[in-house]
C-alpha cells in the first residue's frame, strides 16, 4: 500500500472508526432496549441472552476467517462487503416480527460485522506504520467505543421511549451507507504479500466450539442434563480437534504459534476477561435499572453515563500511555478499577444506593477505558505486518468471545438464582454471584497485565515474530483461494 499523506491517513482512520461506531452503538443501545423487547416479544431471560449472544457468537466465529480473507483478496473489498451486509441485517432486525426471527437477523448482522472491525484494524495497522502514531490511532479507535457507550444508552433510551426498540436498528442505515461511499472513494486497497489459503475444517471446528459452549451455558438453568451435556461434549471435542489439527496445517485458521508470544497470549486472555466483564455488567445493569428500579429506557440510559463518560475520556489517554510508556500502567489501572467495581456490588450491594451505584459505574468505566488500547496494540505490534489481519482478528475474536461468555454465564447465574421467585424481590441476591465473577474478571486483567508486560515477555514476542517471519519467507506464495 503506498504511503499516504497525514490528512489522508486521518480520513482513513475516521472511516474505519465509523464502522466501529455502528457496531458498538448497536450493542450498547440494544442493551437498554432489552426490557422493552422482553415485554413486546414475550421473551425469557435466556431469550434476551440469545438476542445479544446470537450476534457476538457469530461474530466471534467468523472474525478470523474475515481477517485472513481480507489479507488474501483485499481489505477494502471485504470491508465494503461487510458494510453492505451489516446495513441490510440492521434493516431486517428492525422488521423482525418475533424473537426467533430477530435472533436470525442478528446473525445476519454479525456476518457483516465480522468483516468490519478486524479488517478496519488491519487497515489502520497498515496505514499507520510508525509505532507511536499507530498507538495514538488505536487510542482514537478505543475512544470510539467510549463514544458509543456514551451515545448508545442515551440514543437508545430516547428512541425506545419515543419510537420503539426497532428504531435502534435504523440508526445503522445512514451511517453504514455513508461509510460505504467514503470507503469506495478514499480507502486504498491493500492485501498481504503472501496470501493464506482458507481453512474450512478449522472454521467448522471454531463454530462448533463457540456455538456448543454458548448453548450449554445459556440453557443450563432451564434444560435437563441430557440436553446440555452433549453440547458440552461437542465443545470439548472441537477444542481438542483444533489443538491437534491446526498445528499440522501450513496455513491454519488459528496460528497457534502466535501464542508462543507472552504479550499476545496475555492480550488474548485480557480481552476475554475484560469483555466478559463488560457483557455481564451491561446485562445486569440494564435489567436492574428497568425491571427492579422501574426506570424507563431513557432514564436507564442516563444512569449509564457515569460508566460511559470515563470510558470516553480514558481511552485516548490509555493510547498515549501505551505509545510512550508501554501497556503495563494502563493494564494495572484497568484491572484494579474493574476489580474494585465488581467488589462494590458483590460485597456492599452497590446497586441499592445511588452513591455506591454511581461510584461502581465510574470505576468500571475507568477500567474499561484503559483496557482497550493495550489489548489491540499488544496483539498487532509484535506480529509481522503481513499477518496483521489474522492477528487483529484473533484479538477481536477474543473480545467477542469474552462478551458472549459474559452474557451467557452471568445470565445463567441470574436465571438460576431467580428461578420462579418474584423478580424484584430476589434480583439483588441472585445477581451477587455474577458480580463476584465480574470482580474475578477484573483481577484476571490485573494479574495478566503484570505477568505479560515485563522484559521476558517482550523477548518471547521478538522470538515469535522472528520465527513467523522466517516461516513466511520459506513458504511459497499461495495463488488459490
Amino acid at each position: 500500500m503506498p504511503e499516504l499523506s497525514h490528512r489522508r491517513r486521518m480520513l482513513v482512520l475516521a472511516i474505519c472508526c465509523m464502522s466501529l461506531l455502528i457496531v458498538s452503538l448497536d450493542n450498547t443501545a440494544l442493551n437498554v432496549a432489552l426490557p422493552s423487547m422482553q415485554r413486546e416479544l414475550h421473551a425469557t431471560t435466556s431469550g434476551l441472552q440469545w438476542a445479544i449472544d446470537a450476534y457476538t457468537l457469530v461474530l466471534a466465529s467468523l472474525l478470523m476467517l474475515a481477517g485472513s480473507t481480507a489479507d488474501r483478496i483485499g481489505r477494502k473489498r471485504v470491508f465494503m462487503a461487510g458494510l453492505v451486509i451489516f446495513t441490510a441485517g440492521s434493516l431486517l432486525c428492525s422488521l423482525a416480527p418475533n424473537l426467533e426471527l430477530l435472533v436470525v437477523f442478528r446473525m445476519v448482522q454479525a456476518v457483516g460485522g465480522s468483516m468490519l472491525n478486524p479488517v478496519a484494524m488491519s487497515i489502520i495497522t497498515n496505514t499507520f506504520t510508525d509505532p507511536r502514531e499507530r498507538a495514538r490511532a488505536i487510542g482514537v479507535w478505543g475512544a470510539v467505543v467510549g463514544i458509543s457507550m456514551a451515545a448508545g444508552p442515551l440514543a437508545g433510551g430516547l428512541l425506545v421511549e419515543s419510537v420503539g426498540w426497532r428504531s435502534i436498528f435504523w440508526v445503522n442505515l445512514p451511517v453504514g451507507l455513508a461509510a460505504l461511499l467514503l470507503t469506495l472513494r478514499f480507502v486504498p486497497e491493500s492485501r498481504a504479500p503472501r496470501p493464506r489459503r482458507p481453512d474450512p475444517v478449522g472454521q467448522v471446528l471454531v463454530i462448533a466450539l463457540f456455538g456448543s459452549l454458548t448453548y450449554a451455558i445459556i440453557e443450563a438453568p432451564d434444560a435437563s442434563l441430557t440436553k446440555v451435556v452433549p453440547f458440552a461434549a461437542v465443545a470439548v471435542a472441537a477444542l481438542l480437534a483444533l489443538l491437534i489439527y491446526e498445528p499440522r496445517r501450513a496455513e491454519p485458521l488459528i496460528d497457534l504459534r502466535f501464542f508462543h508470544s507472552a504479550p499476545f497470549s496475555g492480550a488474548t486472555g485480557i480481552a476475554v476477561s475484560a469483555f466478559a466483564a463488560l457483557g455481564g455488567f451491561l446485562f445486569l445493569s440494564t435489567l436492574y435499572l428497568q425491571n427492579v428500579r422501574g426506570l424507563d429506557a431513557l432514564h436507564a440510559g442516563l444512569w449509564m453515563l457515569p460508566m460511559a463518560v470515563p470510558t470516553l475520556l480514558c481511552a485516548p489517554l490509555s493510547g498515549r500511555l501505551v505509545g510512550s510508556r508501554g501497556p503495563r500502567l494502563p493494564l494495572l489501572i484497568a484491572g484494579a478499577a474493574m476489580t474494585v467495581s465488581g467488589l462494590l456490588f458483590a460485597l456492599f450491594e452497590a446497586e441499592t444506593s445511588n452513591v455506591t451505584l454511581f461510584l461502581g459505574y465510574v470505576l468500571f468505566g475507568v477500567g474499561f477505558g484503559f483496557v482497550n488500547a493495550p489489548i489491540t496494540n499488544t496483539a498487532v505490534s509484535g506480529m509481522p505486518r503481513a499477518q496483521a489481519g489474522v492477528a487483529a482478528a484473533v484479538a477481536s475474536t477474543s473480545r467477542q468471545l469474552g462478551q458472549t461468555l459474559g452474557v451467557a454465564v452471568i445470565g445463567a447465574v441470574l436465571a438460576a438464582g431467580i428461578g420462579s421467585s418474584p423478580y424484584r424481590d430476589t434480583f439483588v441476591s441472585a445477581a451477587r454471584p455474577g458480580w463476584w465473577i465480574l470482580a474475578a474478571c477484573g483481577g484476571a486483567v490485573l494479574v495478566l497485565g503484570l505477568l505479560t508486560s515485563g522484559r521476558w515477555a517482550h523477548r518471547t514476542a521478538e522470538r515469535t515474530a522472528e520465527r513467523l517471519e522466517t516461516a513466511e519467507v520459506r513458504q511459497p506464495v499461495s495463488t488459490s483461494g
